[in-house]
């Protein structure tokens, strides 16, 4: 009883701290203020004037590099790209402050209000307040973080639903503030709910009160988080800021004065400020789901694709393997400027023959990209994929790949494209590995070698030689057309004129017409066009290429720089790029509403339109990536100086190992294997450094802990740590054991953090964990992990993991993005209803423990309709019959889970109930009606299958060990149904009339009769089927 009156009281001074905070917050800085350094009013100037104009004269600067590349001298050249460093550079430190400014506020309302409450010690009136903080000490810090993180945590009992605040004023966030901590006094005073329940009105009425009688404005424009930071700012503190901030504007200050600049814009910072978002907006506006278009156009490329295939055609007599003197392969070599198009070329002869070819030439097709440091292993892995659809990751060894390899080989005749290789001695040690795999292959096999220079290009072939030809003057203008006006439906005559002269001036470089087309095209102006047809820069690709990179957003241009960390031609992911730039802060969004990741996405879609990216699908995962040209990568050196660097150590981390130094002021550093001295001899005094991607670990590097805890506490300004970043994991640890170090802390910038590795590695997080206020991205892949305690980092967005993962209380972050999977127990903190508020969760989603769910009430406290960027949802009962609900209960359940309308594919495993839900036999509006994917596993209902009247788009149907007696009985209506699978149907013993849109059937270990039928001729079940063109049975 005791006890409770302490937490009433406690209880109370909350509330009355909460109502006179107006008074607080109106006359506690006009007092700091008069004590020297205003801390808050520097940052809000920071923010407001100095980061926009600092933005403005970085652009002055790139404008200047650009214009006067082809004029200046080498010393001028050289201080304008020193310039944009140091802005580069500055604009990094003035975020850093922000950070470190956030940290100051938590850690001051933490040391505060202990402070304060230690006092009550020596009083006897006010011991038990000081009781309450030392037993509940990591409660109230909890509390402070999500004051801190404007979380909207109201208060609520249970079966309440979640009030929403979207009131942005200053008297708004208080009372999300306060708000935020009731779900934690609900575990110390259960009175407080039916308390605050009456007195929560009259509260709101009197704050409101105060702030007119005391005179404040609620809405003040000026208002900020930053107002309560001088309030903990210590004197060094202050003057630390004072000089950090001092140190940004002189930056700017003496680049301004540079002679070098051209006449700088009077815009005033407002100005400044508002161009910046309409600039945002503009890049913006058209941004819509990124598709991937077919390959590459190709034009006046038939005469060589002609003569290459007439050569491919050429086969020896005999299909016998080759001899130790006569391989069984002959090669082309073809050799062109970058840019010429080669990359393009093989590729096209390689979707020819696949596609368009009508004969049969080759029993499989290899394309790879060498470049300049290539592994030999790698490329077998991709050789491998290529063939098997399997990369074989599991394989490190050499000779166990090259094994595997020419297994995979044997007998065939295989068409081999190395594109962009760079050796030119035929007797490097490399290049022997890597074609001494091939000779188990048919006489008649092919190599095409696509090279930038004729030695290269010749280094396997001695004759055969073709030098990439320039496109002659009607198909260039044809294809920069094409590029400009693609699409467009305005008058083109006048523009083609304009065109045909902008064209001249490029030299037949294909990369350049595309990307100056590419330009030209979202301007179609003619007087634009005329005064682009006017500039002498155009005459050299590089410099046309500098002319399309500047009109370019600048946050854009800064995502874009970043993309030179990687090697060329790596195949970069849509999500890890979107990722990567949030974390870095260079995704910025116009309001509180618009979401990171869809303006990032507006980004590549705009780099997309103006072929900065190149867009493919990979042919067997279909997973879209993107490219980068060598010529850009080249372009991005030199933009982003030494800001990005890789350390590419993959042709010697056998040998001696890298021997080059890393510049001192790099920022951004990818490193492509693993290795520990490499680490701690270059990289760990990189104390400016904020990107760390260490791409692959090797089985004979694991690992260390020690060299991971130094990272940790010798380089503090990282936001983005990624250790095996590539889907390969060849033993990331010795003894398949990790445990992430508490120095982890010490990264307080972090916002992104990958431990990629299989399951077969446990890993372990430390409790210290919780201090990455500014944690994004967490992922360790299918790392072991039991439990993930770490509800309270609020900004955590995506989470990938073992799916096996206990995450109690993960309803608390309700900006997660990404969830693998969510297991329903009926442990505190395991509810379904956890899902409720977690609306942003997009593309895939497993939920299971199902049969834990014991009502349709609690299934509809999930919310599932609300979640309308989930692209995939699989829901999942368990078999453990001792804790199963009836199958009434159950179909409750699933009816209380009804998809977003959105919904592509839905996944339904182990399923008892006693029916199907009115949302899936289409009794009721809502539900997924555009779901095109529909696999049903373990289904135990007795009778037929549902018939599936609300999936009239459904394309592909999975129909896997289910109890059913028949199929529905209405699929002929399903006239858009490509496959069907019926894998473990024992019951099923007749088919219905199957649409004719069905092109392939699998039928396996099912009913003996069904399957005896369907392969008998004149069967009414095989007759059923006849029509699908691809069957197969098992």
């Amino acid at each position: 009883m005791a006890a409770d009156l302490e937490w009433k009281a406690a209880e109370i001074v909350a509330v009355l701290g909460w109502l006179l905070s107006p008074v607080i917050t109106l006359f506690l800085p006009k007092i700091l203020v008069c004590l020297g350094f205003h801390a808050s009013k520097k940052l809000q100037e920071l923010e407001i004037h100095i980061i926009p104009e600092l933005e403005k004269t970085l652009r002055a600067v790139d404008q200047e590099r650009m214009m006067q590349r082809g004029e200046r001298v080498k010393t001028d050249l050289d201080a304008l790209d020193k310039m944009a460093a140091m802005l580069r550079h500055a604009l990094e430190d003035a975020e850093d402050i922000f950070d470190d400014a956030q940290e100051k506020i938590v850690l001051g309302c933490w040391h505060h209000i202990c402070g304060a409450f230690a006092a009550c010690r020596s009083s006897s009136s006010c011991v038990w307040i000081a009781r309450v903080v030392q037993t509940k000490s990591a409660w109230i810090l909890q509390w402070v973080r999500k004051i801190i993180s404007w979380s909207r945590w109201l208060l609520r009992r249970p079966e309440d639903a979640l009030p929403v605040i979207t009131s942005e004023s200053s008297s708004g966030w208080w009372l999300s503030c306060l708000c935020s901590s009731f779900d934690l006094f609900k575990k110390c005073a259960s009175s407080l709910y039916s308390w605050l329940a009456h007195v929560f009105e009259a509260a709101c009425f009197y704050r409101d009160w105060s702030y007119q009688v005391v005179g404040i404005n609620k809405c003040q424009e000026n208002a900020s988080l930053f107002d309560i930071l001088d309030i903990f700012l210590t004197a060094i503190s202050r003057e630390e800021l004072k000089k950090r901030i001092q140190k940004v504007e002189n930056t700017v200050s003496e680049v301004k004065k540079s002679q070098l600049l051209g006449v700088a814009s009077n815009s005033t910072p407002d100005d400044i400020a508002n161009k910046n978002r309409s600039r945002i907006k503009a890049a913006n506006k058209h941004r819509s789901k990124i598709r991937i278009g077919s390959p590459c156009k190709v034009f006046g490329r038939e005469k060589l694709r002609d003569d290459i295939m007439k050569k491919l055609r050429e086969i020896p007599h005999g299909d016998t393997p080759s001899s130790s003197t006569s391989p069984c392969y002959s090669v082309i070599g073809i050799y062109g400027v970058s840019g010429s198009g080669k990359t393009t070329f093989a590729q096209y002869i390689r979707d020819y023959i696949k596609e368009e070819c009508n004969e049969k030439l080759f029993d499989t097709i290899m394309c790879i990209h060498v470049s300049e440091n290539f592994s030999v292993d790698d490329i077998f892995h991709e050789m491998l994929k290529d063939i098997t659809k399997d990369r074989h990751s599991n394989i490190s060894d050499r000779e166990d790949l090259e094994d595997k390899l020419k297994e995979s080989l044997s007998g065939k005749r295989f068409f081999f494209i190395l594109d962009d290789l760079w050796v030119k001695n035929k007797n490097d040690p490399q290049l022997m590995e890597l074609i001494s795999p091939l000779n188990v292959g048919l006489k008649g096999s092919k190599i095409l070698v696509t090279a930038r220079t004729k030695e290269a290009a010749g280094v396997l072939c001695a004759n055969e030689l073709i030098e990439m030809p320039d496109l002659d003057e009607d198909q260039y203008m044809k294809m920069f057309m094409h590029y400009a006006l693609s699409g467009k439906s305005i008058a083109v005559k006048e523009l083609e004129q304009v065109g045909r002269e902008i064209a001249k001036k490029l030299h037949r470089s294909p990369i350049a017409a595309v990307t100056v087309a590419g330009r030209l095209g979202a301007n179609p102006n003619i007087s634009f066009w005329k005064n682009v047809a006017k500039l002498d820069m155009l005459n050299d690709t590089m410099d046309a290429l500098w002319w399309s990179y500047q009109p370019l957003n600048p946050d854009i241009r800064r995502c874009f720089q970043f993309c030179n960390i990687f090697p060329r031609r790596t195949k970069l992911r849509k999500d890890e790029l979107v990722h990567l730039w949030i974390a870095q802060g260079f995704v910025k969004s116009r309001c509180a509403t618009e979401d990171m990741e869809d303006v990032a996405e507006g980004y590549i879609q705009e780099l997309l339109s103006c072929s900065f990216l190149q867009a493919e699908v990979d042919d067997y995962s279909e997973v879209e990536y993107f490219t980068i040209h060598d010529l850009l990568h080249d372009l991005l050196a030199k933009v982003a100086g030494s800001d990005c660097f890789r350390i590419e150590n993959t042709r010697n981390h056998r040998g001696e190992g890298w021997k080059e130094e890393v510049p001192r002021d790099v920022r951004h550093l990818f490193v492509q294997n693993y290795d520990g001295e490499l680490i701690t001899k270059k990289i760990l005094g990189l104390e400016n450094l904020r990107t760390l991607i260490i791409d692959a670990v090797n089985g004979d590097t694991p690992v260390d802990e020690k060299v991971f805890e130094s990272i940790c506490k010798r380089l503090p300004k990282l936001r983005v740590l990624a250790v095996a970043f590539r889907e390969t994991y060849y033993g990331i640890m010795e003894h398949k054991k990790f445990s992430v170090p508490k120095s982890i802390a010490q990264l307080k910038h972090l916002r992104y953090l990958a431990f990629r590795t299989d399951y077969s590695c446990s890993v372990t997080l430390p409790r210290a964990l919780t201090k990455l206020h500014h944690i994004q991205l967490l992922d360790f892949y299918l790392a072991k992990m039991l439990e993930f305690p770490f509800a309270d980092l609020v900004n955590l967005r995506h989470m990938f993991c073992w799916p096996n993962l206990k995450f109690p209380n993960l309803g608390r972050l309700i900006s997660l993005q990404t969830l693998p999977c969510f297991t329903v127990s009926n442990e505190q903190g395991y509810e379904i209803r956890q899902l409720r508020d977690l609306n942003k969760l997009q593309g895939r989603l497993r939920i299971k423990g199902l049969q834990n769910a014991n009502s349709k009430e609690e299934a509809l406290e999930a919310n599932l309709a609300a979640k309308e960027r989930l692209t995939e949802l699989c829901l999942v009962w368990g078999c453990d019959n001792d804790t199963r609900c009836s199958p009434e209960v159950e179909a409750e359940v699933l009816e209380g889970l009804c998809p977003p309308v959105g919904l592509q594919k839905l996944n339904i495993y182990g399923y008892r109930g006693s029916r199907y839900p009115d949302w899936m036999v289409g009794k009721q509006s809502g539900g997924p009606q555009g779901l095109r994917n529909l696999h049903l596993r373990g289904c135990s209902q007795l009778g037929p299958g549902p018939e599936f009247e609300a999936f009239p788009h459904l394309g592909v149907l999975q129909i896997w060990f289910c109890s059913w007696d028949s199929l529905p009985g209405n699929m002929e209506h399903l006239t858009l149904l490509k496959k069907l699978d019926i894998v473990g149907c024992e019951n099923i013993r007749s088919l219905p009339t199957l649409p004719q849109s069905i092109k392939q059937l699998y039928l396996a270990f099912s009913n003996y009769e069904l399957m005896k039928s369907c392969k008998t001729v004149g069967h009414p079940n095989w007759q059923k089927i006849e029509h699908i063109p691809r069957k197969q049975f098992r």
